[in-house]
């Protein structure tokens, strides 16, 4: 692919590739639009769903320099379209009294977002690379690409810790020792504010299929403890059959669990070696 990639945009696949000029180091949307309009000829002007269009102009501004735009960067531009088309879909519902051209704007924009979306996903369809596979297989369910997916995994090159999820979640129901070790993997990141609290719910669901109902409480608790989700008690009891004492060791537990996370220290913690070596 040449050095002038471009980031598909409203004129379609004959517009992904045309002469970029400049190199500006201004990272804010406005100015990247100012000094690249062909960037963000196919938006909506108005300040709708800004925060989605301000991603998908920066990051087209980071493949506007790329020499070879990786799997990984046309992952993100799928995404990135996904969320503006899916806002602005909303926004051209929206109808202005006093400046109808404002709601033909975003109809327009929005239009030309499926289109584009559309273009690109016929572009990478065939593409062998880790995360545009990823990507087939989460939005259209595809074997073939889930099989790249699992390949790669079994080979020891999967990094990426949105996809370590949604295997972790995929082996839930047919592989409960493969689901564990990746959900316990991700408790592990050493970055806090890239953890979900949902693998504490996958972990829970885990430990439930394996009968093993303290730690499937201990992970249900650790969740409601990271998150506003709310519980019902005896639900909760129902997993150590009522015992309150064990429920206070367990909740003691859980709160330490939770501290090792929000500290990046899961991995060399006391409960997270607990955890570790009992797989």
């Amino acid at each position: 692919m040449r050095r002038n990639f471009v980031i598909i945009t409203s004129i379609g696949l004959s517009g992904l590739f045309f002469g970029l000029f400049g190199c500006e180091n201004d990272r804010n949307s406005d100015q990247i639009c100012k000094n690249n309009p062909q960037l963000c000829a196919d938006l909506h002007r108005d300040s709708w769903c800004r925060y989605e269009k301000g991603d998908l102009i920066r990051h087209r501004y980071q493949l506007m320099n790329s020499q070879t735009p990786s799997g990984k960067q046309l992952f993100d531009l799928l995404i990135h379209l996904e969320d503006y088309s899916n806002c602005i879909e909303l926004a051209a519902g929206v109808e202005h009294i006093l400046h109808p051209e404002r709601t033909q704007d975003r109809k327009r924009a929005f239009a030309v977002s499926t289109q584009t979306l559309a273009e690109l996903r016929e572009y990478t369809k065939d593409n062998p690379d880790l995360h545009l596979a990823y990507y087939r297989w989460l939005r259209f369910n595809d074997f073939p690409s889930l099989q790249i997916v699992l390949d790669q995994f079994a080979q020891g090159l999967v990094n990426d810790n949105q996809i370590k999820a949604s295997l972790a979640s995929h082996f839930v129901r047919i592989d409960q020792a493969k689901s564990k070790a990746l959900y316990l993997e991700l408790l592990s990141v050493d970055d806090p504010d890239g953890f979900n609290t949902d693998w504490l719910l996958g972990l829970a669901s885990v430990y439930q299929r394996l009968q093993d109902f303290e730690n499937a409480y201990l992970f249900t608790k650790a969740n409601i403890l990271m998150t506003d989700n709310k519980a019902d008690e005896r639900q909760l009891l129902g997993f150590i059959n009522g015992n309150k004492q064990l429920a206070n060791q367990l909740d003691t537990q859980a709160q330490a669990l939770v501290d090792s996370i929000e500290s990046g220290n899961f991995a060399t913690s006391e409960i997270g070696q607990k955890l570790i070596n009992l797989q």
